[in-house]
């Protein structure tokens, strides 16, 4: 029996694949595999967390299986390694996904297999979980207790609805005070999108954007390789990498090698800067909730919403592919359609 993956033009023909195991020879030997890996991702143009958690699966499996090639195992070692995860490593359905997810990747785009068990493997369940919400009072009680960078930061995140990586990467010329608007660039699922820049916000963000300017001047009097560009801007457009446009809002302190391509670069802040900050805000704040930045995101979509805000204007902000995903939000105010009131409470 045979399987024939789709033809990619004539400079791809169609091939036929067995599905007995190929011999070992004919394969990349398991010292090349994560290079393999590494290169394919980068090709398909997967984010470098991605890139980075795929390998780390890669890697998990092989050595699960005592090194043995992965060209050797099929749906049954697959199988049994996603069961350990779940029973003895305890991990979330997500995590279960994300790991069969890379195991995938690895037959499919790096051994170019298309065996029949990888149409018949089931993913975990994922449970839907309600999203914590803060109070007004308790949002402003953690702000109050931030300052200078991490302060703006996490005001944005409450204020514009971005999510963390989102705001920890947006680039000056994404930032217009003209409009009062932030333009999101590359956001979950590659999409661009739209959101308010919060009038209390503008000054403040005036003077992040003097002590970039500040920065860059430093950076442009010595020997540097200039800032990530994504995709082949970097070779259309080859001085933009060190105009002040393309900088990062929140660029980091120092300097750093880029993992890419070994260049000296001035990379973005790293997103655990503000995730200790917001957690050990809420901590002081004496909220008994577990509050993370992505609690900021809730929190601006549920108190819009609770204001009266059109619930397809709140998924727009968002960048929701789907508005159920934004009707959670509704469940957590206990309006799904209109306000409940407990039968408890009708007692005369």
């Amino acid at each position: 029996m045979t399987y024939e993956p789709k033809a990619g033009g004539k400079n791809n023909p169609v091939k036929t694949i067995s599905t007995e195991p190929l011999a070992v020879g004919r394969v990349p030997h398991k010292s090349k595999l994560l290079e393999l890996c590494r290169e394919r991702c980068r090709v398909k143009h997967y984010s470098l967390r991605t890139e980075e958690a795929y390998l780390g699966w890669v890697r998990r499996f092989i050595f699960f299986y005592n090194k043995k090639h992965p060209i050797e195992m099929g749906g049954p070692e697959v199988e049994s390694f996603l069961t350990h995860l779940a029973v003895k490593g305890h991990v979330s359905p997500s995590t279960q996904n994300q790991a069969l997810s890379a195991l995938l990747f690895l037959y499919r785009e790096v051994l170019h297999l298309q065996l029949e068990w990888m149409e018949n493997v089931v993913r975990a369940k994922q449970a839907i979980r309600l999203p914590v919400v803060l109070t007004v009072e308790q949002v402003n009680s953690v702000l109050a207790r931030l300052d200078g960078r991490e302060w703006l930061m996490a005001s944005l995140l409450y204020g514009t609805g971005m999510r963390l990586m989102e705001c920890v990467r947006l680039r000056v010329k994404d930032v217009s005070f003209e409009k009062n608007e932030i333009v999101v660039r590359d956001g979950k699922g590659g999409k661009d999108r739209r959101t308010m820049l919060p009038a209390s916000l503008c000054d403040p963000m005036r003077t992040q954007l003097e002590k970039v300017k500040e920065l860059h001047r430093e950076d442009t009097d010595e020997s540097w390789d200039g800032v990530f560009l994504p995709d082949a801007l970097a070779r259309k457009y080859p001085n933009a990498n060190k105009q002040m446009a393309w900088q990062y809002v929140f660029p980091a302190t120092r300097r750093a090698r880029d993992p890419r391509d070994g260049q000296i670069r001035r990379h973005h802040i790293d997103e655990k800067v503000l995730q200790r900050a917001v957690s050990k805000a809420a901590q002081a704040a004496g909220i008994d909730k577990p509050v993370s930045c992505h609690t900021l995101r809730h929190c601006f979509a549920t108190h819009l919403i609770e204001a009266g805000y059109d619930i397809r204007t709140v998924q727009e902000l968002l960048g929701h592919k789907d508005v159920a995903t934004t009707q959670i939000y509704t469940h957590v105010l206990n309006k799904g359609g209109r306000g409940v009131k407990s039968p408890l409470d009708n007692r005369v």
